[in-house]
């Protein structure tokens, strides 16, 4: 039995043997130079997922966001999104510090959204309104559990956005969840966005890597903007070789960790802190408020007893199952859960 069991993100896994021996064989250039082959080889190949031309290969998925939204949104323009997105609670003020960009949100749950609210949003150019330049989508939703907004609503969104001249940006970081649970090729999604970021190193398991996909001119640009943020990079293609070997082994996988996910979800359901239909991906979002924890009290109380969660909110604890942690370890997971909420 392991000393403790990881639930806390997909971002905590470790390369496997087989990636590391892609990353070590890697053939490297100078990617600032635009010479590095396996990066090139990468950015190519996403691109072509996702149906667009190019793509850049980034060291985050805060920077990839923080690109593709710069690339629509100029300065003091801005940006729709949902109360709860990431690029609005989880990259600190991103937007505003480096792009200039002001947010505007709508009360989100989730990834349940209404096109037509978010139509109603939008502000037109002409003093003194801020005008509306994109609205972004978060898919899979990670305050939402792991969520994912239907490609019937995104189509409607992306109805009712064209012929606004307010362009639509995919935070994609765990796209590919979405594409596993729900079955839409990445190049349906691909076609419904002027920017995606896509992040390698969650459910995929890659060490570090994202990327912004986007038009060939956009992604020329983007590269300028890469290079003001400090992330030009050298030899990179040590790194893009593993996010290419998750790309072509971890994908299809993912479905083994929405099914543990669920296991766990059901096993905790009869405790009325999870609804185990809820969970379509590998987040499993626990509402404390009628247990005798609170969310940070849960999270240390587990912690000493080998399972590693993290506290969303004062009443909500979030798990999420990924490649490092099999059936043994959500077994593990499950006993000591539901011990401590019974």
């Amino acid at each position: 039995m392991a000393d403790f069991v990881d639930l806390r993100s997909d971002t905590v896994t470790k390369p496997t043997p087989a990636m590391r021996e892609a990353m070590a064989s890697a053939e490297v250039g100078d990617d600032v130079f635009g010479d590095d082959p396996t990066v090139n080889a990468l950015e190519a190949h996403v691109a072509r997922l996702f149906g667009h031309e190019a793509a850049l290969f980034c060291p985050s998925g805060t920077m990839a966001n923080q690109i593709g939204l710069q690339l629509l949104v100029s300065p003091g323009e801005e940006l729709l999104a949902g109360s709860d997105a990431h690029v609005v609670n989880y990259e600190v003020g991103a937007a505003a510090a480096y792009g200039g960009i002001s947010t505007r949100t709508w009360p989100s749950v989730g990834a349940e959204l209404d096109p037509s609210y978010i139509s109603d949003m939008i502000a037109p150019a002409g003093y003194p309104s801020v005008p509306t330049r994109a609205v972004a989508v978060e898919q899979t939703h990670n305050r939402g559990g792991g969520t994912i907004t239907p490609l019937a609503t995104l189509h409607r969104l992306h109805e009712t956005l064209h012929g606004t001249g307010v362009a639509l940006h995919c935070d994609g970081a765990r796209i590919w969840h979405a594409h596993v649970a729900d079955g839409v090729p990445l190049f349906t999604y691909g076609q419904l966005f002027d920017t995606l970021s896509v992040c390698l190193s969650k459910g995929l398991g890659a060490p570090v890597g994202s990327l912004v996909i986007g038009s060939r001119e956009r992604i020329a640009r983007a590269r300028t903007i890469r290079k003001r943020l400090g992330g030009g990079m050298r030899q990179v293609g040590i790194l893009a070789a593993a996010g290419r070997y998750a790309l072509d082994h971890h994908v299809k996988r993912l479905a083994e960790d929405h099914a543990r996910a669920r296991r766990l979800a059901e096993a905790l359901e009869p405790l009325g802190v999870v609804t185990a239909a809820d969970v379509r991906t590998n987040i499993v979002l626990i509402d404390t408020a009628k247990t005798r924890y609170d969310a940070p009290e849960l999270v240390r109380a587990a912690g000493e007893r080998g399972i590693r969660i993290v506290a969303m909110a004062p009443q909500t604890a979030r798990v999420i199952t990924h490649l490092d942690v099999d059936d043994d370890g959500v077994d593990q997971a499950i006993t000591v859960l539901r011990d401590l909420l019974s």
